[in-house]
């Protein structure tokens, strides 16, 4: 293994990294059964983990960067593997040593990018720009929320319009909240996923830094990652803020009598749950409560929902990642949305979103099925 001093290293990551429940695996093959990865193509995460106990995994091989840290798999295993955790020091130490398969190659370009403070290398100066022209005030303390969007709803133009959609319902509930701006960085999950600790934890300073000196208290999110990062990563750094998905806060106000669902929807719908936001956090309930509130909307379950849903394959960093046509998770939810009838297909993650979009020009199913936020749904509901 060229430019890795010795097989022995990977053994000591993995099991510094909480892999001494590797010896524990016996071999069982659930974590290969359910891996979405094995529906498009072949893939073993039990020969990965039973490779990386006798230090045999090859760092170079694509197959450690294809896992996009889902949760199916510790979810099922019956010995407490950490399998993510494994995945992750196995790239951290290919990271580490600057050994990458052509594929992944691109995680260079993004991590080149976070030097701006966003993976997409752009101005930092118009991280705020989605928000002009719209009634949307710079946070100081005191405000009773800090909204924060994160890089894709601050740069992706399609995002930007969930990123609006959320602003208009937050004014329209009578909301207090501002946004950082300029001085809001990427959160650092995606390439903590992708093995580069250190750019990780420089990017989690930074944002506790603005955080405490600007007196924030409650963080309201848009992505499922940034509220993965800030309520259970984040806490490695001795703080603890309040954490709130926009799918629960939707559900508060509602229930809060602040915001009144008028609008007949009419349409037939289905709700994709991100792994971030569902088997890594257990948000289920909230957004399923939200859409069926709306008059007229009718919600049809997928195949592989709730625990079981089907992952969109953007984790992990695989977002920065080509994947071949043929091997995209996206395509095959999309197809069982439209089995089920649905014409809208709503989630609350903007990986989801974008993976979503691309299949639909993948798929060329042109207008037979709309991709949206709930915060797109509620925010049309909520007009006067």
């Amino acid at each position: 293994m060229e430019n890795v001093a010795d097989y022995r290293e990977i053994v000591e990551v993995i099991r510094g990294s909480g892999g001494e429940a590797l010896k524990r695996c016996f071999q069982c093959g659930l974590c290969d059964v359910v891996c979405p990865w094995n529906r498009v193509r072949a893939f073993s995460m039990r020969k990965m983990v039973r490779e990386a106990t006798f230090g045999l995994t090859e760092i170079e091989s694509e197959e450690i960067w294809r896992c996009t840290t889902c949760g199916r798999c510790p979810q099922q295993c019956p010995r407490d593997v950490k399998q993510i955790d494994d995945v992750v020091a196995l790239r951290r130490i290919a990271t580490e040593n600057r050994v990458f398969p052509t594929s992944v190659r691109s995680i260079h370009t993004v991590s080149a990018g976070l030097a701006t403070g966003n993976p997409f290398g752009e101005e930092p100066a118009k991280r705020a720009d989605w928000a002009k022209g719209l009634s949307v005030k710079t946070f100081v303390e005191g405000t009773e929320v800090l909204y924060f969007p994160g890089c894709y709803l601050c740069y992706d133009p399609r995002l930007k319009k969930v990123a609006q959609a959320t602003a208009n319902i937050l004014n329209r509930a009578g909301v207090d909240f501002g946004i950082l701006g300029v001085k809001e960085n990427c959160c650092g999950e995606s390439i903590r996923k992708t093995g580069n600790e250190e750019l990780f934890k420089h990017l989690a300073r930074e944002n506790i830094k603005t955080f405490i000196e600007n007196g924030v208290m409650k963080i309201l999110v848009s992505s499922p990652h940034c509220y993965h990062t800030f309520k259970n990563e984040y806490p490695e750094f001795k703080v603890n803020f309040e954490v709130v998905h926009i799918s629960q806060y939707l559900f508060e106000l509602i229930n809060e009598g602040r915001l009144e669902l008028t609008r007949e929807y009419g349409k037939k719908v289905t709700w994709h749950d991100p792994c971030y936001l569902g088997r890594h956090n257990g948000i289920y309930d909230e957004p399923r409560e939200v859409l069926k509130k709306i008059p007229g909307l009718q919600l049809n379950e997928m195949p592989d929902s709730l625990e079981d849903s089907l992952c969109c394959g953007g984790g992990g960093g695989r977002i920065w990642m080509e994947t071949p046509k043929g091997e995209r998770f996206s395509d095959l939810r999309l197809e069982q949305a439209i089995g089920v009838g649905a014409e809208v297909l709503v989630t609350s993650c903007p990986y989801c979103i974008s993976n979503f979009e691309d299949s639909k020009l993948t798929l060329d199913v042109g207008e037979g099925i709309e991709i949206k936020d709930i915060t797109e749904i509620l925010q049309v509901q909520t007009e006067g």
